[in-house]
């Protein structure tokens, strides 16, 4: 397992990382739930891609805020795993071609958190602080 000390560059940088695609993701959710960012309509929330962006929003608030990073981050890489099998890949074999470089990134930048976790800076560092004394 990799380990990265407490306070470190490493750790900053990944906490970083984490706020930054979390904010990052929460955009798409919002485009889907609101119809806001570039996004004519909202989507009826009971559908997949409904779902998808309550995932998206509100996942990508838990990765922002570093809560349950670990399950929270292995759900929604399954999510852009889904999304780029079933929106991208029919359209063409390379992703740069069928647009799906996107969901692959997000895909295993969370497959990272998963393996991981937020970092010593989030809610969930706090947490672990708080339970260790």
């Amino acid at each position: 397992m990799l380990h990265i000390p407490k306070g470190s560059f490493a750790d900053v940088a990944l906490s970083l990382l984490r706020v930054v695609s979390g904010s990052l993701f929460m955009q798409h959710g919002a485009q889907k739930l609101f119809g806001v960012l570039g996004r004519e309509e909202a989507v009826e929330v009971v559908s997949l891609i409904g779902l998808a962006g309550v995932l998206e929003l509100f996942g990508g608030l838990a990765i922002v805020l570093g809560l349950y990073t670990r399950p929270v981050a292995f759900i929604l890489s399954g999510e852009m795993a889904a999304a780029y099998f079933m929106a991208h890949f029919s359209r063409a074999f390379w992703p740069i071609m069928n647009r799906g470089e996107l969901p692959i990134l997000y895909c295993f930048l969370f497959l990272f958190f998963f393996a991981v976790g937020g970092g010593s800076y989030s809610l969930d560092g706090l947490v672990r602080k708080k339970a260790a004394g």
